[in-house]
């Protein structure tokens, strides 16, 4: 599959939810299936860790491994499934225009911003902590347990001829959005990356807008 640019005519002003997540704050939502949420990238090259649950089992969640196989490519793109690590479709990628989203760099954390970046980052808040933020407030009983390789949407990590990974600058862009149709309910769990050492963001954390249509 190669990388794909998709429009959507879903008008903004028919979605039944519309909420701007600032930089560095985490999000929730409960899903119904068939409904759609867009994920708008508001300023551009802001990276998006997502985790999905099945809201009537949450051990039910997105599978890096299982989405791969299925689709026999790295990155996310339109027309991509997600699959569960039931091997259960949760959502589709209906509409995509910004044509790749990576699926191995994982979320950021103390502990990796020290090894890659500085000693002097541990500190520094991360997706990580907003993940365990967002799971302790959640009415779902999400716990660490339940933190599992995540989604970025939006942000580039190529895998160079060696195998290693690169964080690069983004190829998203102000106004750039990708558009996922539940297959089952599902509950979104989102940190809206505080990174300030990748160049991924320009080293700009900004907000994005989420946007839910029946």
């Amino acid at each position: 599959m190669s990388p794909a640019s998709v429009t959507s005519q879903i008008d903004p002003a028919s979605a039944v939810h519309d909420e701007v997540v600032p930089a560095g704050s985490a999000w929730t939502w409960r899903l119904t299936k068939g409904q759609t949420l867009r994920i708008f990238d508001m300023e551009g090259n802001q990276a998006v860790d997502t985790l999905f649950f099945n809201a009537n089992d949450t051990s039910e969640h997105y599978s890096v491994a299982e989405t791969i196989v299925a689709q026999r490519h790295l990155y996310l793109t339109a027309g991509t499934v997600l699959v569960s690590s039931e091997g259960n479709p949760m959502l589709t990628i209906t509409a995509d225009n910004c044509g790749r989203h990576d699926t191995l760099g994982g979320a950021c954390a103390g502990e990796s911003n020290q090894v890659r970046y500085a000693l002097s980052t541990l500190p520094m808040h991360s997706c990580r902590d907003s993940f365990l933020l967002a799971c302790a407030e959640s009415p779902w009983g999400l716990t660490k347990r339940d933190l599992v390789s995540n989604i970025n949407f939006f942000m580039n990590v190529p895998v160079t001829p060696e195998g290693r990974l690169s964080f690069e600058d983004g190829i998203s862009g102000p106004g750039k959005f990708v558009d996922l149709r539940a297959e089952m309910d599902v509950i979104v769990l989102v940190s809206n990356c505080p990174q300030l050492n990748n160049p991924c963001n320009a080293y700009n954390p900004t907000p994005v807008r989420m946007l839910i249509w029946d």
